[in-house]
């Protein structure tokens, strides 16, 4: 299976090595005709105001929109996430999302770069040990629709969620060794 890795800005590579480890074929998306050729897409963390920015002025913004509606299976993390939600809340006022799952996030919630963390968080549907993860200059979901799931949380803050086929991240799990996200987001490419 042919997965994209949006490939505008932000930590691309690292999704693309993990996604190869797992059997997959990774693309690098930068243009509508690299976007035609994938089964499904990661957007990775970066800075989202600059990815919303770059997504408009390559072209690609309509072409991907009209995809996730059409249910194209998606990974969104840190800056993916916030990209691919109903609502920022604290965005640009003329920036866009892709309202590919019912949530509504907050930028930077979690503080700046030097309130970056790690933690081990119990994600629902991944057995065994904690899933690490490393949250940068994170988002934080501040309500979800009823029909997402919310499959792991810091204190009472939904940091992982999934509707349908889009899973999203507030933290950065390509940045470790440990692919059960990845594996949890490619079951819905197959």
């Amino acid at each position: 299976m042919k997965v994209g890795v949006l490939a505008l800005q932000g930590a691309s590579a690292q999704h693309a090595a993990m996604l190869a480890r797992l059997g997959a074929q990774p693309v690098a998306v930068r243009s509508v005709a690299d976007l035609a050729t994938v089964d499904a897409l990661v957007l990775p963390g970066g800075e989202s105001t600059t990815m919303s920015m770059l997504l408009e002025s390559s072209g690609l913004f309509e072409p991907l929109a009209e995809r996730l509606a059409g249910g194209m299976p998606a990974f969104g993390t840190c800056a993916g996430m916030i990209l691919l939600g109903h609502e920022i809340l604290d965005g640009r006022s003329d920036q866009r999302c892709f309202d590919a799952i019912d949530i509504s996030v907050r930028r930077n919630a979690f503080g700046r770069q030097v309130d970056s963390f790690e933690a081990d968080l119990a994600v629902a549907g991944v057995e065994a040990a904690p899933v690490h993860a490393v949250f940068i200059r994170a988002p934080v979901v501040e309500s979800v629709g009823e029909d997402v799931d919310v499959l792991a949380t810091v204190g009472r803050r939904p940091v992982l969620c999934r509707q349908g086929p889009v899973l999203v991240a507030a933290f950065h799990p390509e940045l470790g060794d440990d692919p059960r996200l990845h594996e949890l987001f490619l079951e819905e490419v197959v």
